[in-house]
């Protein structure tokens, strides 16, 4: 699949990220989304503009390493992921709570 076609945009991003913390961050026009650990900057930056058409000023990401888990006798871990939090123009917004 090309790298530019919109399903590839649509593949980047995976959820908004709904804590306390990032609560605190939509205040300040900051945004987090778990993205596709292999995209990079410049590609979840496209798919943000392209997806939610705001301009985006600063982007920064983070790979978090997998959380090892106990239960019983059983060892796993939980897969891991990349976060997005980027900054957006003063002007721009992205609805993540719907009214209806």
């Amino acid at each position: 699949m090309p790298r530019n076609s919109t399903r590839f945009f649509f593949d980047i991003i995976k959820k908004p990220i709904i804590t306390d913390k990032t609560t605190k961050l939509l205040e300040l026009n900051q945004y987090s989304f778990i993205v596709d650990k292999k995209a990079t900057k410049n590609e979840i930056k496209q798919a943000i503009k392209y997806i939610f058409q705001v301009h985006i000023i600063k982007i920064n990401t983070v790979r978090l390493a997998p959380q090892y888990k106990h239960v019983g006798k059983f060892h796993g871990k939980k897969a891991q992921y990349k976060k997005a939090i980027f900054t957006l123009a003063q002007n721009d917004q992205i609805n993540l709570f719907p009214e209806n």
